[in-house]
């Protein structure tokens, strides 16, 4: 081979190790559910586990290549209230999470109770300010979420607190509270 094109064979081989490098070191377990702190009871966390949307963990970091600096992905931190159920068959828990700068509100539920209904999710920062999403709960015995966007925090993540109101759809006094859901309060250790 001629100089000149080992030289593009060289240029060639580094740059696809340039490209292939980052998405192997981005390459990685995206973290395991957990459950809330503090809860003792073997039944907790069912509804979670259940949906297979439970509250996770940050992504693990990917792990170190030689010669190259692992991306760093932001803690996200998950803080909820108990798992709750109505006798007439709803069963919710709320979440707070932040993860770097930002902030939201997340409920997990299933709904038995045989008919559709309206999931009111509020999540409560510092100083008085709410943000506030409906989301429409179906009719069926399957696993869901509801959550508001993501937005700036305005102080510490944990003076944030979050809560859910399942009622029938419809307005007026025929759609009775269901279920309230609500996520730890920033005094409050655990579920």
């Amino acid at each position: 081979m001629r100089p000149v094109n080992l030289r593009v064979v060289g240029l060639g081989a580094a740059v696809t190790v340039a490209v292939l490098l980052p998405l192997v070191a981005m390459a990685g377990p995206t973290g395991d559910p957990v459950r809330p702190s503090g809860s003792g009871d073997a039944k907790s966390g069912d509804l979670l586990r259940d949906l297979g949307l439970g509250p996770r963990t940050a992504a693990s970091p990917a792990p170190a290549v030689h010669g190259a600096a692992a991306p760093t992905v932001p803690e996200r931190v998950t803080r909820c209230g108990p798992e709750l159920a109505s006798p007439e068959g709803v069963e919710a828990q709320t979440c707070v999470l932040s993860e770097g700068p930002d902030v939201w509100a997340r409920t997990y539920y299933r709904n038995a109770a045989g008919q559709d209904l309206d999931a009111f999710l509020t999540l409560m920062a510092p100083g008085g300010r709410t943000v506030q999403v409906r989301c429409p709960v179906p009719a069926q015995d399957e696993p869901g979420t509801c959550e508001t966007p993501q937005e700036r925090g305005r102080g510490a993540a944990t003076a944030y607190t979050a809560v859910t109101e399942f009622a029938g759809t419809g307005e007026g006094a025929d759609t009775p509270l269901l279920l309230r859901s609500g996520s730890n309060t920033a005094d409050s250790e655990g579920s």
